[in-house]
């Protein structure tokens, strides 16, 4: 059965180095949704980031990452991507709700609590936030806190916003205003030396 959630090294040969990866659904993707985003994914990592020694991307229901240095288990809250949407003027009712919204999915109380996946809403504003598999329960809730902190102050009044910290991301929307124009894609992408064995990766995630 595939799973929303996994992660794989793959032993060196010949001298290569080790190569790490792993793939990870949002967290109310059913398998066979999953399954597809994943295999998009994939594909497109491997037009994207041909003959790199590492690689990440972000679609809008799945995330796949893969280097030859070890990234497993290791928080780390770089940012990666910071979109806000176009302010919606002063509204002390709406802020009062984004950062209710917000503070549900950073507490120990709201939907998911001190899970890797959280969502919540108040009336037209919804969120949601996600922490790799590989975080421990207290790393995941430092990044989230992080992120979440990181909307409350720099996308101010703003329709919607999007945090993508390296493991973890927090998310918000009033009225259904979304972030990715319809493209559902935000690429990561790093770039290095030529690794061949990249491409083994690929088979073991598909």
């Amino acid at each position: 059965m595939f799973s929303t959630y996994n992660k794989y090294t793959i032993p060196a040969t010949g001298g290569a180095p080790n190569l790490y990866g792993l793939f990870q659904c949002r967290g109310d993707l059913g398998n066979d949704a999953c399954s597809r985003c994943v295999a998009r994914a994939v594909s497109q990592l491997g037009t994207l980031c041909t003959d790199s020694c590492g690689g990440a991307l972000q679609l809008e229901g799945c995330f796949v990452k893969y280097d030859n240095t070890s990234f497993l288990g290791v928080e780390d809250k770089t940012v990666v991507v910071k979109k806000c949407g176009p302010s919606v003027g002063y509204d002390s009712d709406a802020l009062s709700r984004r950062d209710s919204v917000l503070d549900y999915m950073n507490s120990n109380s709201g939907a998911g609590a001190g899970g890797l996946y959280r969502v919540g809403g108040s009336g037209n504003i919804q969120g949601v936030a996600q922490c790799v598999g590989d975080l421990s329960q207290s790393e995941c809730q430092d990044c989230i806190s992080d992120a979440i902190q990181r909307l409350k102050t720099e996308c101010g009044p703003a329709s919607w916003g999007d945090v993508y910290l390296a493991k973890c991301y927090a998310r918000f929307s009033e009225g259904g205003a979304h972030s990715h124009g319809g493209n559902g894609k935000i690429k990561l992408v790093w770039f290095g030396f030529t690794i061949p064995v990249v491409v083994r990766l690929f088979l073991i995630l598909t």
